[in-house]
């Protein structure tokens, strides 16, 4: 039987195990919410998924406390996405477990986090003495959140999108700070930044805002409510090459940070931790 939403940790007392519970993990097949935009068989996009995890730790051999930052891709093929709570739980069961060494930690996070997703996911493991190493940068892009406009919706209504069809393609990078959208079981708030590159007919810019305001009061998953910005800019506005990303503030220690593209050439985004990350 396929685990559902409500099946989930969310939203539920939980104890914190801190001994390595694999099992705590929560997969939730992707098919459901994808049937509902009408995406069956081959995905009109390929992508990842990128979580950073900002509270990994486990002890040494010795039993001296080891901490970590961790960062997790998970492919959008993947059948499955990964609850977040099931999530932090299941790396909170490390904070107990001796392991030899940070080799033994990506082995074991490599093919629990595989296990749960039913693809290959890839884990990266970054070390106190390069913690300074890590970027930080603002997704790029003309701001949308500097139109002066009227918003009386805050539910995704893809009608609202206009394009100009009339005139030559246009290849441009647009950028929102006020995507915000709920959890679908706790109706918590999910704060992010979109960035939505393409290649197609001009979208209209105030027409593009609103609709991205109106997932103020959605509830979905991070992943979902980026493959329903993308599903709906395709039907819309058409376009022949388009690029949806969202970086997500962080929730229990990890952020989530979907990309979708159908642009064969497009390079993985930069892991940049924004400024709200």
């Amino acid at each position: 039987m396929s685990n559902l939403p409500e099946q989930s940790p969310l939203g539920k007392t939980s104890a914190y195990r801190t001994d390595y519970a694999p099992e705590l993990l929560f997969p939730i097949p992707r098919q459901a919410k994808r049937d509902e935009l009408g995406l069956k068989g081959t995905l009109p996009f390929f992508g990842v998924d990128i979580w950073n995890g900002y509270e990994l730790s486990w002890l040494n051999m010795r039993g001296k406390p080891q901490v970590a930052l961790a960062r997790f891709t998970i492919p959008a093929d993947s059948p499955n996405l990964i609850e977040s709570k099931s999530f932090k739980l299941y790396l909170n069961s490390f904070n107990q477990t001796k392991l030899a060494g940070p080799d033994a930690l990506k082995i074991l996070l490599q093919q629990d986090l595989s296990a749960a997703a039913g693809a290959s996911v890839h884990v990266t493991l970054t070390m106190q003495e390069d913690f300074e190493k890590l970027e930080m940068g603002e997704l790029e892009g003309q701001l949308l959140d500097r139109l002066d406009i009227d918003v009386d919706n805050y539910s995704p209504q893809p009608e609202t999108l206009k394009a100009n069809f009339d005139e030559l393609p246009v290849e441009e990078t647009l950028v929102s700070h006020l995507l915000k959208s709920n959890c679908l079981v706790t109706g918590q708030p999910d704060w992010g930044t979109v960035q939505i590159s393409y290649y197609g007919p001009q979208i209209d810019q105030e027409s593009l805002l609103k609709y991205l305001i109106g997932f103020r009061e959605h509830n979905e998953f991070h992943e979902q409510c980026v493959e329903r910005i993308f599903s709906d800019i395709m039907r819309q506005c058409k376009p022949q090459h388009l690029t949806v990303y969202a970086r997500y503030t962080r929730r229990g220690g990890l952020d989530i940070n979907p990309w979708r593209t159908n642009f064969s050439s497009a390079q993985r985004p930069s892991n940049a931790r924004n400024a709200r990350q």
